[in-house]
């Protein structure tokens, strides 16, 4: 995955979204077992062995996006964070695991994962929606949604796992959407979501079955989880809330408008709550414009699809906005000096 280029990126580590850094762990363990040598696949993503065999340290949300996916190229494991996500211990999500296991219902659970998870990571944020047929949104603050792929893949089959666990029951989620694209493996995902898997949707989400935020849940202990909600609510007032830079907004934004032809300014403002005066002022002190963020994370995603060689151009083209791939392929020789075809080779 090509390092994606966020603007000025000299920011305090305290005003960066951070995580507690077990999925790091994880994948971490996973290349220590392959024999692979760890500590040169950490320096370069900015981490260090410390970091790593401390779980008391946490660490950047952008350096465990970067991690696992030097760590998935290392391991020649494209599905690294799914594959995780089945196989780890639940109770390594600590306290919000427990909080969620000891809450009533599953609608309680899923209040109480929406409310708390920015404990174990501040950059997604879970937004519970109460329905008939409930839903989990995953969305993004503070990094680029785009940079993303395993850490999300490993998100949502670890909460699909947890509410099987916790209600006792081996359902089927009524649909799952990720935003990001998969145009090989999809079936692999299947087979743990169910039919109602989608990529490329433009919201990362899990929906629920109708009736099921009223189920039981296994574990539930009332008293407990009076003790865990006060604990819980303790460490979110010790964690400053970081929504990160604007630019970062305007790209989780622009993303999942691209196919649609969608990406305009004024869109993208109306999207955000502001004018567009203000969107070109905000962008103007982190010292770009919104031509230029558009134009760098098309040329990101760019060469993410062409390093996915079962990914058609034509398909590419249609992804980033353009109505003609030879559009396309003019600007792909913009951003890099060769034609789609020729990066991909050269990739």
């Amino acid at each position: 995955m090509p390092r994606t280029v966020t603007g000025p990126s000299i920011k305090r580590l305290s005003d960066l979204p951070t995580v507690q850094g077990g999925l790091s762990r994880l994948a971490a363990d996973r290349v220590r077992g392959a024999g692979i040598n760890l500590e040169p696949l950490l320096a370069r993503e900015g981490l260090t062995i410390d970091q790593i065999d401390d779980p008391e340290r946490r660490i950047s949300a952008s350096n465990q996006i970067a991690f696992l996916h030097t760590a998935a190229e290392a391991l020649n494991d494209d599905f690294l964070g799914f594959n995780l996500a089945k196989e780890f211990d639940l109770r390594e999500l600590g306290v919000l695991y427990y909080v969620m296991a000891s809450s009533d219902t599953l609608g309680d659970a899923l209040h109480r994962a929406s409310r708390y998870s920015r404990i174990t990571n501040e950059a997604v944020v879970l937004q519970y929606r109460e329905a008939r047929e409930p839903t989990l949104r995953l969305t993004y603050s503070g990094i680029s949604r785009h940079a993303d792929l395993q850490q999300i893949e490993f998100c949502v089959a670890a909460m699909v796992r947890v509410f099987r666990t916790l209600s006792g029951r081996r359902f089927i989620p009524k649909h799952v959407s990720m935003s990001h694209i998969r145009s090989r493996g999809t079936a692999k995902f299947a087979s743990f979501f169910g039919k109602g898997l989608q990529f490329g949707k433009g919201v990362d989400e899990i929906g629920f079955p109708a009736g099921s935020a009223t189920w039981a849940l296994v574990d539930a202990d009332s008293q407990l989880n009076k003790i865990l909600r006060r604990v819980c609510e303790e460490s979110l007032r010790s964690r400053k809330s970081s929504t990160g830079m604007f630019r970062t907004r305007i790209e989780n934004t622009i993303s999942p408008l691209l196919p649609h032809g969608e990406a305009k300014m004024d869109v993208v403002a109306k999207s955000l709550g502001v004018s567009t005066r203000t969107l070109t002022r905000r962008l103007a002190e982190e010292g770009v414009t919104f031509n230029e963020v558009l134009q760098q994370l098309k040329a990101t995603l760019a060469a993410r699809y062409l390093a996915d060689h079962d990914m058609p151009i034509s398909r590419i083209a249609w992804l980033l906005g353009f109505e003609e791939a030879s559009s396309f392929s003019h600007a792909c020789r913009r951003w890099t000096g060769k034609s789609p075809r020729a990066f991909r080779l050269s990739s």
